[in-house]
């Protein structure tokens, strides 16, 4: 196994195992972890960290909750909410350990060294970063901890408190205002002096940008919160959408070049260590290319065959997410490997220009500004075409269509939060979409649950995955602070922002 250039040293001594993902360790370490080196060494880790063991870890476990992707196995733990195989409703191999024990110590790292070497544009990097996996993980989980964990400077504390999601998404949105105005301060080390910037190339006012798209971001998820000091409020997410990337060239993206080792690869690549979490697309997904404006006489979506490989028997075909193939042949199926999002140069997407649009058109629609969230849907529409690749031709038709179907006048939510979806593969966020719109086929039309989904807990038609359980080593030896971690109460509850208040 290759680890990351300028990974930590925290990591590689945590390394004991590795079985089936980036990182998958089993032990733990106390000491604060960093070193003399300066920042511009260790900036490259932190966003790989970010990318390559949160990031992906993310949206691996949850790529058939958002119904991307489905496996071949009937019934297996994530495709059907249940625990068969490796263990989903126990938390095994999840997101948390990625989060605590590889990606935040490096960010906590690179502020601790901004702050000794004079260089506040490495600790607003670090932040960034800290708010987006922070942002990740709460999304996720729900409470999770935040004063208790590794901060580059003091003894880490192996039995650490929860904090709230509201403290939690407190924290985060302090963490993006706070990095924005440190980027502007002078500083005596550029970001790439090194080459580690590997997401902006040193370039503040990028890194800027992708700051206010992560705040439209989360402010955007508070869609439910209608009082209090966290309310959904409109003009602020159309303020931060407007300073946010603006363009596919600002993308933050994390960039592959196809070579052997591990940061090189695109993980849900061939060959990466996500193929074999990644068989089929879904029916649910193949099916919304297929007719994505849910017309009467359907009309194919352009980035189709750019997006979903061809089933070797012919056609693009998904697979129901939690059947399995059931004695049929995979050749009947768009394999998950080889589109757009999967060859091992695809780019990692943290956060595309895309989204900044489709948020921008959530909170002008919710606003009754019918004409404003029509243009800044277009615009969402027009800037994922371009970033998959479809040509201009067909680009041109299919905005047309937009026009003579959809237009100012009919724009609806559902029109908004399809497209978001088919911009936005792989990528956790669509979780929360999911939830904040409560699963509804209205909003996602054709969306039903998984076959053979766990009727133990999740009994009725309208029940569905509102969490995941937090890892087991955590309740190994923190069980006396974790919330309840039962799966009967984890999975069913709505986290904060899914609370109407």
């Amino acid at each position: 196994m290759k680890l990351y250039k300028y990974i930590i040293l925290f990591t590689i001594a945590l390394t004991t195992s590795c079985s089936e993902d980036y990182f998958d360790v089993n032990s733990s370490e106390t000491n604060p972890t960093t070193t003399s080196l300066p920042p511009q060494f260790r900036i490259q880790g932190a966003i790989e960290n970010t990318t390559g063991t949160a990031l992906y870890r993310g949206a691996r476990e949850i790529l058939a909750v958002t119904q991307y992707g489905a496996w071949n196995t009937a019934a297996y733990y994530s495709d059907s909410w249940t625990s068969a195989g490796t263990s989903f409703v126990t938390g095994r191999y999840f997101l948390w350990q990625n989060a605590y024990v590889y990606a935040l110590p490096n960010t906590a790292d690179l502020i601790v060294l901004g702050k000794k070497y004079n260089a506040p544009n490495y600790v607003a990097v670090g932040k960034i970063l800290r708010a987006f996996i922070f942002g990740l993980t709460t999304d996720q989980y729900g409470d999770i901890v935040i004063n208790d964990t590794y901060d580059g400077e003091s003894t880490m504390n192996i039995t650490p408190k929860f904090n709230t999601q509201k403290e939690a998404y407190q924290v985060i949105i302090n963490y993006l205002d706070e990095a924005i105005a440190e980027l502007d301060e002078p500083s005596n080390i550029g970001l790439n002096d090194e080459g580690g910037d590997v997401l902006y190339g040193g370039d503040h006012e990028k890194w800027k940008k992708f700051a206010y798209a992560l705040k439209a971001r989360y402010l955007n998820h508070l869609s439910k919160k209608t009082s209090g000091d966290m309310a959904y409020d409109t003009d602020a997410i159309l303020t931060a959408c407007n300073l946010a990337i603006n363009s596919n060239a600002v993308n933050a993206q994390q960039n592959f070049s196809g070579g052997t080792a591990e940061n090189q690869r695109q993980p849900f690549a061939v060959g990466g260590y996500g193929s074999s979490r990644f068989k089929y697309f879904s029916t649910f997904f193949v099916n919304m290319l297929k007719n994505p404006l849910n017309l009467a006489i359907p009309v194919e979506d352009p980035r189709l065959t750019l997006i979903v490989p061809q089933a070797v028997n012919g056609g693009y075909v998904g697979l129901p997410v939690g059947q399995g193939l059931n004695g049929v042949s995979g050749n009947n199926y768009s394999t998950g490997n080889g589109g757009f999002y999967t060859v091992p140069t695809s780019p990692t997407y943290m956060m595309v220009y895309s989204e900044v649009k489709f948020i921008e058109a959530e909170a002008k629609f919710r606003s009754n500004d019918l004409p404003g969230a029509y243009a800044s849907f277009k615009e969402g529409v027009q800037a994922d075409l371009e970033k998959v690749g479809v040509d201009s031709g067909a680009s041109a038709a299919y905005l047309a269509l937009l026009d003579t179907e959809v237009g100012e006048s009919n724009i609806s939510l559902s029109h908004i939060m399809v497209q978001k979806y088919i911009s936005n593969v792989l990528n956790p966020e669509t979780w929360v979409d999911m939830r904040r719109m409560d699963y509804s086929s209205d909003i996602y039309p054709g969306l039903q649950r998984p076959v053979n989904v766990n009727l133990d807990i999740f009994p009725n038609a309208n029940d569905w995955i509102q969490a995941i359980p937090y890892e087991y080593n955590e309740e190994d030896r923190n069980y006396e602070n974790m919330p309840n971690n039962d799966p009967y109460v984890r999975m069913t509850t709505p986290v904060w922002w899914n609370t109407p208040s």
